[in-house]
């Protein structure tokens, strides 16, 4: 196994751990699911993207796209460089 195969491995490893973590402590939305004027008021007030919830859901999108881009440009480069 070459070095940046483990680093890859590692970092893959504590991205997911985080991205469940971030997951599992973010509140669960499924009591307001027909609700639309709870979700305008959160758009559209003056605490969007302050409160604690806003932030985790903001990391966790960000840690979903890394984590996909991780993810390909690993499997890209162990394919095409092992040949």
């Amino acid at each position: 196994m070459a070095w940046y195969q483990i680093v890859l491995g590692i970092v893959t490893i504590v991205t997911s751990i985080s991205l469940t973590v971030l997951v599992i402590l973010q509140e669960s939305k499924s009591q307001g699911l027909g609700v639309i004027s709870g979700g305008a008021e959160n758009l559209f007030g003056k605490t969007k993207g302050r409160s604690f919830e806003d932030k985790l859901v903001k990391f966790t999108k960000w840690g979903l796209g890394f984590f996909f881009v991780l993810t390909l440009g690993t499997t890209l480069l162990l394919l095409f460089w092992n040949r």
